[in-house]
């Protein structure tokens, strides 16, 4: 069971990422996927979340409006766009699946992608 995450990267702030990540060594298509991160100094937080057929998605707070989040269950894959990124964004974004959850709030992920480094400078 591996996820990998890609599409990190330096920007200023106002520009835009899409972060992707693919799920292989099992099925994903039934289960939520989603985002996590982690800004230096500072515990992991949820970012964002999609159910197992892409009708519901879910996001934190500080991210709403700017994040989209989205899944294609015929690649395994599953996308984080964002736009307007602000400096409070840099952190190591994190893919992960959480196997329990029926809808797309995730809060304890069973796997875990390795991570991929968001830097916005302002």
């Amino acid at each position: 069971v591996q996820l990998q995450a890609s599409g990190g990267g330096a920007v200023q702030a106002g520009g835009s990422l899409r972060l992707s990540c693919t799920a292989s060594g099992r099925a994903f298509s039934r289960y939520a996927m989603g985002w996590f991160r982690q800004a230096p100094g500072k515990e992991r937080q949820f970012v964002a979340g999609v159910n197992w057929n892409n009708s519901t998605t879910y996001y934190a707070d500080s991210v709403k409006g700017r994040f989209t989040v989205s899944r294609d269950n015929s690649k395994n894959m599953v996308y984080l766009q964002m736009n307007n990124l602000k400096s409070e964004d840099t952190a190591v974004y994190f893919c992960v699946v959480e196997v329990g959850e029926k809808g797309s709030r995730i809060s304890r992920p069973d796997y875990w992608g390795q991570g991929t480094l968001v830097t916005v400078s302002s």
